[in-house]
């Protein structure tokens, strides 16, 4: 290469960029800035609404910030939540139960699922894998059916089993795994594993899960966010076993006038979800970074 073609050549940290010129960089950089600026907004809003005195709630035009910041939304959220004749303590309780039962049955059992179809050779394998396939483009209402009939017949209706046990048939969440086993996990590292005695359980504990990292912590994450923030379920009809997000429904569905303490209380269901995605966005990126292996 001559030296005037190696001139013209970008180098970042001592390496060679070949593929974007500057220009191409900060225009990637600006419309990244742009789209992650409108995803963050309606965020941004609730937080705003729920700091908004009730003056502030019905200023016409709207202003997007308040004027005078106040907690008094948070302070009459709690201080409702205090008057339910279930125990606020109770609602906690059954949200962070089936959110993290829920989490780990779809976990174990999408992850055991996908590890099957990926890499076990049986009768029917590939019909099942398309089964999966067909029933991610059926609407969740359809399902919802399916799944009353099935629980009221085994007689869980008004359980803890009645909203935990559905969330551990995951589609999304087996198409998934199965997909990232069969990109990551090779079969030569499998066969190997066999070969050394190992049975087939620990190699997918020690070996294919460790390879799958990036997947199943997306999983925890999208299940356990939709758990989190359930609401009302049709299969439960008991107080006692509602959740903190129904309970926030109750209190604020009375009118305009509690559009601030709604508002309160989105921020707080939002917020558990927010912590746990957080926490898991850099070992997401960490592992798919890694997670790459050569046959």
């Amino acid at each position: 290469m001559s030296e005037t073609k190696f001139k013209k050549l970008r180098t970042r940290g001592h390496k060679v960029v070949l593929n974007r010129s500057k220009g191409g960089d900060a225009g990637i950089t600006v419309f990244l800035a742009i789209l992650g600026f409108f995803m963050v907004l309606p965020l941004v809003y609730t937080i705003s609404q729920s700091l908004k005195p009730m003056t502030e709630l019905f200023i016409f035009p709207p202003r997007f910030l308040p004027i005078r910041p106040t907690l008094v939304n948070f302070k009459n959220l709690f201080y409702l939540m205090n008057f339910s004749w279930v125990p606020f303590s109770r609602y906690v309780f059954n949200t962070v139960f089936i959110s993290f039962a829920g989490t780990f049955g779809n976990l174990v059992f999408s992850s055991l699922a996908a590890y099957a179809l990926a890499k076990i050779e049986f009768p029917g394998n590939r019909f099942f894998f398309q089964v999966v396939q067909k029933s991610l483009m059926y609407n969740a209402s359809i399902a919802g059916t399916i799944t009353f009939l099935i629980i009221a017949y085994l007689g869980w209706m008004d359980t803890y089993l009645a909203v935990i046990v559905p969330s551990f048939a995951s589609s999304i969440g087996l198409y998934l795994m199965k997909q990232f086993m069969d990109t990551n996990v090779t079969t030569a590292i499998l066969e190997s594993a066999r070969l050394d005695g190992a049975k087939e359980f620990r190699i997918f504990w020690s070996i294919a899960m460790p390879m799958v990292k990036p997947a199943w912590l997306t999983l925890i994450i999208t299940s356990f966010q939709g758990l989190w923030q359930m609401g009302g379920s049709n299969l439960v009809y008991s107080e006692q076993l509602k959740t903190i997000n129904y309970a926030i429904n109750q209190i604020t569905s009375i009118g305009v006038t509690r559009n601030g303490v709604a508002a309160a209380g989105t921020v707080f269901i939002m917020i558990v979800p927010i912590i746990v995605f957080i926490i898991s966005q850099s070992n997401i990126i960490e592992t798919m970074g890694s997670s790459g292996m050569k046959d």
